[in-house]
């Protein structure tokens, strides 16, 4: 999402007559695009300060921007290091993005969030689901298979939670315009998927047979605490019905480690999850406090060591 973003405000500032500097150092506008999932990313964006103070001590013209997902309570502190603050979203998803690929055409069809897991910060920043009509998404979709990109990746924080159209009609639609292209998705929410969607993935030439597919932890009890409302059980029941319906389909997810109050227990079942699923890939995120959100008032009671231990135990079992 945030490399899709970065590809239209580029474009826009591109409209308005700005181009595109060879090196930071000539620039007379620098805008970052933040990422606000993570408190780690958040602290890198403060880190950059002594940087753009540098910058501008070289060249009065500066401006600097700062856009992405902001919380409310951390915009004070921002605007001390930049001159504009532009909460995103800052642009409508119909300005024609300037590709950062050759091959890939990255098309956001919602922004937002109404499942609030109490790790993220994404209901605060983006705000609640919306979501683009189907006949501007299949416009910008014919338009850049036009132009000869291969993969056609559809976005969206719960990109299957998609409407007014179910989202396997919409993927149907995509799938039906004449080319030599793959469609990708990403993420899609386990809850939210549909036999109909399994089916048309089962079937369609066009869609790729890969799969993220976020399971956050592999203990019920930690699910519920991360308001994340299915069991494992019926995690693998879906898992087991994609895979009979999709044999050759390569599956990743999403999983945290060390979420407050995590026991090793319940870590095991996490295990327990991985070696019985056997997941292609995975993308494993050490827990951190992200004030802002409802798992910021639990005791992040799991140390930093244990939570790379944990990290590392399931990078190990992706590589046997």
């Amino acid at each position: 999402m945030n490399r899709s973003d970065s590809e239209r405000i580029a474009a826009d500032l591109e409209n308005k007559g700005w181009k595109s500097a060879s090196k930071i150092d000539g620039a007379n506008l620098i805008v970052v695009n933040m990422c606000s999932v993570r408190q780690s990313a958040v602290d890198r964006v403060f880190g950059i300060s002594q940087k753009l103070s540098k910058l501008k001590s070289q060249n009065s013209n500066l401006k600097t921007t700062l856009t992405g997902c902001i919380l409310k309570k951390d915009r004070v502190k921002f605007r001390k290091i930049f001159d504009d603050l532009k909460p995103q979203p800052w642009l409508s998803y119909y300005v024609k993005p300037k590709y950062q690929s050759n091959t890939r055409a990255y098309i956001p069809i919602s922004n937002g969030c109404n499942n609030f897991c109490t790790y993220c910060v994404v209901p605060y920043t983006r705000g609640p689901l919306v979501c683009r009509g189907p006949k501007e998404i299949l416009k910008e979709a014919r338009e850049a298979i036009k132009k000869g990109f291969k993969e056609i990746w559809l976005l969206g924080q719960n990109v299957n939670d998609y409407y007014p159209i179910p989202f396997a009609e919409l993927l149907r639609k995509v799938a039906a315009i004449p080319g030599d292209f793959q469609i990708r998705f990403t993420s899609p929410y386990p809850m939210s998927f549909s036999d109909e969607l399994i089916d048309l993935m089962a079937n369609s030439k066009k869609v790729a047979k890969y799969l993220n597919l976020p399971v956050q932890s592999g203990d019920n009890k930690i699910l519920r605490k991360m308001n994340r409302p299915y069991t494992v059980e019926q995690y693998k029941k879906l898992v087991k019905k994609i895979r009979k319906r999709i044999p050759n389909i390569n599956l990743s997810t999403d999983v945290i480690v060390g979420f407050p109050g995590e026991t090793k227990k319940q870590f095991e079942n996490t295990v327990k999850l991985f070696k019985e699923i056997k997941f292609n890939m995975a993308y494993i995120a050490k827990y951190s406090p992200r004030s802002g959100t409802a798992a910021f008032q639990l005791k992040d009671n799991v140390s930093l060591g244990e939570k790379k231990r944990r990290e590392k135990c399931l990078r190990n079992l992706l590589s046997s």
